[in-house]
């Protein structure tokens, strides 16, 4: 299995060679997305910026996602894992847009989704959304697996459209 740095070092290559950008929001992963990309050297040719989007606070003030854009939807679930990317995306004129939104732990959301439960978007060139479950309670566990997933995902809708 690829470490964090390792997953951040192989998208920011591919990013950088594409002369392609890339936002990030992120949730129960806690960062660890936006490190893993931040300690790439020369991250700044590709990374534009991310955020911890862990409320509906940050979702409105960050994002500028209202109620209305809220209307049907819920968080951690691939719809709103989708407009999280795309939001981003457009905000800070990327290429692409990286999100994800789920419950790490030791207890599930508000929602009813059990700890270990994590959606993931990617939004781009390529559009994808992933539901991951690890089934585990361990919340930094679950942050780490989280991030690897979204890292991966992106990735590969990066060598999709070689």
């Amino acid at each position: 299995m690829q470490s964090l740095s390792a997953l951040g070092s192989a998208v920011g290559h591919l990013l950088k060679e594409r002369r392609q950008t890339l936002a990030v929001a992120e949730s129960a992963a806690g960062g660890l997305i936006n490190a893993a990309l931040v300690a790439v050297p020369g991250a700044s040719a590709c990374y534009l910026g991310g955020g911890v989007i862990y409320t509906g606070a940050s979702r409105s003030a960050l994002l500028g996602i209202t109620a209305q854009d809220m209307a049907n939807l819920r968080s951690a679930t691939e719809p709103y894992a989708k407009l999280l990317a795309q939001r981003m995306r457009i905000n800070l004129g990327a290429t692409w847009g990286l999100s994800e939104t789920g419950a790490s732990g030791p207890t599930g959301n508000r929602y009813g989704d059990a700890p270990g439960h994590a959606c993931i978007a990617v939004s781009g060139p390529v559009e994808a959304a992933i539901t991951v479950e690890t089934g585990s309670s361990e919340r930094e566990a679950n942050m780490w697996a989280f991030a690897r997933r979204a890292l991966e995902l992106l990735e590969s809708c990066l060598l999709s459209i070689r």
